[in-house]
């Protein structure tokens, strides 16, 4: 029997999910070029292609739908990393529980693996509007931001933290680890929130096959060279 795909004789429940999505997706890129303040519920709702009065019934109002928004890019993003993150949290409760020590070349391949998923994933053209969000809330702090870093930013963070830790044989709280963790945030960073930059310096118009194996290969480089400096101090 073929199914109807008429939206409107969807189950209300099955609607109001993909209305609620819609207005996700969009919220992202609006709230992303014009910040809070700038736009309208109208904008938004345009954006989406729905009615206006769905902003306050499934979020309360521009603000709930700003929120929701946050936590919505911080799922996003999270899905892209999601199954690597299990397996590193799986090993981190394995070591917390006493098992095998963590060797620095393990680590080394854990965080290889993060770095290539995270630098391919910031020069989609999908990330553009996640940036823009993201910077945003950087530059002035709601609490928005405080949902993103929370939920994606600061487990990420401390996850490569731990793993840097491991590799420079360090403690991962130190204030020596945690400044090397965040120059290597970033300089990975670095293809989203100046992807215009990187473009016209590497004279690419776009990041194909070819280009993202560069990009996979500057990664591990990336991680290769952590600790080098050692061997010019000692």
């Amino acid at each position: 029997m073929m199914k109807n795909n008429d939206p409107t004789l969807q189950p209300r429940a099955d609607r109001g999910d993909v209305t609620r999505e819609k207005l996700l997706s969009a919220s992202i890129d609006v709230f992303g070029r014009y910040g809070f303040d700038g736009a309208t519920t109208r904008m938004l709702a345009d954006k989406a292609g729905v009615n206006l009065q769905a902003i306050p019934y499934y979020f309360g109002g521009k603000e709930g739908l700003y929120i929701a928004a946050a936590e919505h890019l911080a799922s996003i993003i999270g899905g892209h990393v999601a199954d690597l993150r299990s397996v590193i949290l799986t090993r981190f409760a394995e070591l917390d529980a006493g098992g095998t020590e963590m060797a620095p070349a393990e680590a080394r391949a854990l965080l290889t693996q993060m770095v290539q998923r995270m630098i391919v994933l910031f020069v989609s053209e999908r990330s553009e509007s996640w940036a823009r969000f993201i910077i945003r809330e950087q530059m002035e702090p709601t609490e928005a931001f405080n949902r993103i870093y929370g939920n994606i930013m600061r487990p990420m963070i401390e996850m490569a933290r731990r793993l840097i830790g491991t590799i420079l044989s360090d403690d991962p709280a130190s204030e020596r680890i945690r400044l090397r963790t965040l120059s290597f945030v970033g300089s990975v960073l670095v293809f989203r929130m100046a992807h215009a930059a990187v473009y016209a310096q590497l004279e690419w118009e776009t990041a194909g096959p070819h280009e993202l194996e560069i990009l996979r290969q500057h990664a591990a480089e990336l991680v290769a060279v952590l600790g080098a400096e050692r061997n010019y101090t000692s």
